[in-house]
């Protein structure tokens, strides 16, 4: 099978194309640096085209599509994303709608086009990356929060339509904690050293994306987050976010 990994430059989408290649994968991978991109195309085990390419620019992910709508792809992660942190009414606009371009629209706009391809086929994996972020309101992080909910939610209606319809595509949505990654540089925040290994995030991704999960969430400390954010009252729960944020402010 063929996969393509957006965000594949570090962090989870780089490991999940180590992975992806060891078990035999042929990949294709998206990021906008062409030096890290050629770096990990040279340690991978099975052939991988580099597409260097900013999702955020508008038009850009139809235009990827289209560039590689030909080759039969089976397995579509959309993994590119970036968070901000600050005050909504500090944070920079031009900033926010950026990132809505990257985490929404752009994963939108491929799920939707290669959805219809596999569909056709009968026969596909989507991962769309979201965030534990997903289920919770995010004082000073509300942009990046309210992404990652689009994100959940739309992949949790497009898996019961391709269920109700009998469809063998699969769709799943993968929903972390904090992972060591290049994240909280770009964010303006710092998650300590409590954040998951990305190596452990990708490969418990895929199993589980492979055996026909919808929501991914590794770990068990987020497991019992995700059990308590169902059961703490509201206001009470934006308090204690807005306090956790505050400390991981840089």
């Amino acid at each position: 099978m063929k996969a393509l990994i957006t965000g594949a430059s570090g962090g989870i989408g780089r490991d999940m194309a180590r992975i992806l290649s060891a078990q035999g994968h042929e990949l294709i991978l998206v990021a906008r640096s062409r030096e890290n991109l050629k770096t990990l195309r040279n340690e991978l085990q099975t052939p991988a085209e580099i597409i260097p390419m900013d999702l955020s620019d508008p038009g850009n992910a139809a235009g990827l599509y289209e560039q590689v709508k030909d080759q039969e792809i089976d397995i579509l992660i959309n993994n590119a994303g970036f968070g901000l942190f600050g005050e909504f009414t500090d944070t920079e606009l031009d900033t926010e709608l950026n990132m809505i371009e990257l985490n929404i629209k752009s994963l939108h706009v491929l799920t939707k086009l290669f959805l219809r391809d596999f569909a056709a086929r009968d026969r596909g994996y989507i991962l769309n990356v979201a965030s534990i972020a997903g289920f919770l309101p995010g004082p000073l992080m509300s942009t990046y929060y309210a992404s990652k909910a689009y994100v959940l939610r739309l992949s949790q209606a497009i898996y019961e339509e391709l269920r109700q319809s009998g469809s063998h595509v699969h769709i799943s949505v993968l929903c972390p904690g904090p992972v060591k990654t290049g994240f909280n540089a770009r964010a303006g925040a710092s998650f300590g050293s409590h954040g998951m290994e990305s190596e452990a995030v990708a490969a418990y991704a895929l199993k589980k994306m492979f055996a026909g999960r919808l929501v991914i969430i590794p770990g068990a400390a987020i497991k019992a987050l995700r059990f308590a954010e169902r059961v703490v009252p509201e206001k009470l729960l934006l308090r204690a976010i807005y306090g956790t944020q505050t400390r991981r402010k840089k």
